[in-house]
């Protein structure tokens, strides 16, 4: 029987040419027939294409097309982030170089669960998260500022995004403050964070009204009672909105409480020097969540979790013989153990490491800048024409607007006859009481012309 042949070791390279040759070619072939940022046709017909390519799941004899059939209906039937017109979600389109990276990871495959799985790459993972850390806390990419040293420095742990660093989050809260503190976070606050704390079997949150989007310091106060955790938000996924976080962190100084700020979205700024500001007061959080396969252009997944106090993670600290041994430890193996609460784990790391030394501050600053300053381009051609209506000018990139005097009806049926006609991936969101079509840009290639381009598809889908 012949053996297929393995992605690493001598033939490696020589097996893996011709099929990212097929795999190439399959995704421009998927591309071509999908014809925009989305296939057209609604679920039930990506469902029947994609049931079509497949056939049989585990078929008695193997297809040696099978990768080519596949990733052609895969691309296909994808929503492209690259397209100008696919703007739904906080769904960037990744860096060539990023994904090339994630190539290498996945024929290496190390799994960060013990040393002798991973020796290069568990040092890398600290180097990179302890940078990335200093960037939330100190001075940039390890400078010498004011970042605390020793057992005490700042720390940071790869996750596989918001949701899992949220959760974490919320986890060295219980342990550190004890098991009765209480989840404070807004009605604007990411849906993971009630659920971690239900999840962690915590005390039923308090939830403060956010009337205009963000959290209100005076309202935040008259909610603290007891042991409290308060979860600020740096980049609402509804508006891109950032809670005031100066104010915030004063108030939990104030009052001796724990801050997590949830910044998956607009961590990002921290990547450049003009949009920074923003985010004063982000180093007074005791954690914070960063996604980079948001704003910062990474396959997914790319997520992290800052920690001020590095000493706060040996509450994850675990024990598995055969992972960990006391005496190996002793006698110098690192112990990846307590990195994660999950064992096997992939390199991630290796993407963000290119991508940072590949692009620097100012490569990914101007990434930054770039959708910034189209959300400001998109906000001011909403706010010229007579036909729509502007929520409020962006924060980080994210705009939301609505056909003038339509209902909520008409505004979620003009987005849906831009998805089913594969035309159009726009977001929704609910503010103000109404539905708004949400524009979430990610993407550094889009042009002017593309935006007015967006907003004319929207102004020809509307209703009359």
């Amino acid at each position: 029987m012949h053996t297929p042949p393995l992605a690493s070791g001598p033939e490696g390279p020589s097996s893996l040419r011709p099929l990212l040759d097929t795999v190439l070619e399959a995704l421009g072939e998927g591309a071509r027939l999908r014809g925009g940022p989305l296939p057209a046709g609604g679920p039930g017909t990506v469902s029947a294409r994609m049931r079509a390519a497949v056939r049989e799941v585990f078929p008695e004899e193997g297809d040696p097309e099978a990768l080519r059939h596949l990733v052609r209906a895969l691309a296909e039937g994808a929503a492209d982030p690259a397209d100008p017109f696919c703007a739904a979600h906080l769904h960037c389109p990744p860096l060539a170089v990023a994904a090339a990276a994630d190539l290498a990871a996945s024929v290496l495959n190390p799994s960060l669960d013990s040393w002798d799985q991973a020796p290069a790459a568990s040092e890398l993972e600290s180097l990179v998260t302890r940078h990335l850390a200093e960037e939330v806390y100190g001075e940039p990419f390890g400078g010498a500022g004011n970042c605390a040293t020793g057992p005490h420095r700042p720390d940071a742990l790869i996750t596989t995004g918001g949701t899992e660093s949220n959760q974490l989050a919320l986890l060295l809260a219980r342990e550190t403050q004890g098991p009765g503190v209480r989840l404070v976070c807004g009605e604007n606050a990411h849906h993971s964070l009630p659920r971690s704390a239900w999840l962690l079997g915590m005390p039923a949150p308090i939830i403060v009204p956010t009337p205009n989007g963000t959290l209100d310091p005076a309202a935040l106060d008259k909610a603290l009672h007891g042991p409290s955790v308060i979860a600020a938000t740096a980049g609402t996924t509804d508006a891109g909105l950032i809670d005031p976080l100066p104010e915030i962190a004063r108030l939990c100084a104030a009052r001796k409480t724990r801050l997590h700020i949830d910044a998956a979205y607009g961590g990002g700024l921290l990547l450049g020097s003009r949009h920074r500001a923003k985010l004063t007061g982000i180093e007074a959080a005791a954690t914070v969540t960063l996604d980079l396969h948001k704003l910062g252009w990474q396959p997914v997944a790319a997520g992290l979790l800052a920690v001020r106090d590095g000493t706060d993670l040996t509450a994850l600290h675990h024990r598995a013989d055969y992972l960990n041994a006391d005496d190996d430890t002793d006698a110098g193996l690192p112990d990846l153990l307590g990195r994660s609460l999950r064992t096997t784990r992939r390199p991630d790391v290796l993407k963000l490491a290119v991508t940072l030394k590949t692009l620097g501050r100012k490569g990914l600053g101007a990434l930054v800048d770039q959708v910034c300053e189209q959300a400001r381009e998109f906000a001011h051609l909403v706010h010229e024409h007579p036909g729509f209506e502007l929520h409020a000018p962006p924060t980080i990139s994210t705009v939301l607007f609505r056909p003038a005097d339509a209902t909520d009806d008409a505004v979620a049926a003009v987005r849906r006859q831009l998805l089913e006609d594969g035309r159009a991936v726009l977001g929704r969101a609910r503010a103000a009481n109404r539905l708004w079509l949400k524009v979430t840009l990610l993407n550094p290639t889009t042009r002017p012309a593309d935006l007015a381009g967006l907003l004319n598809l929207v102004e020809g889908t509307t209703p009359r």
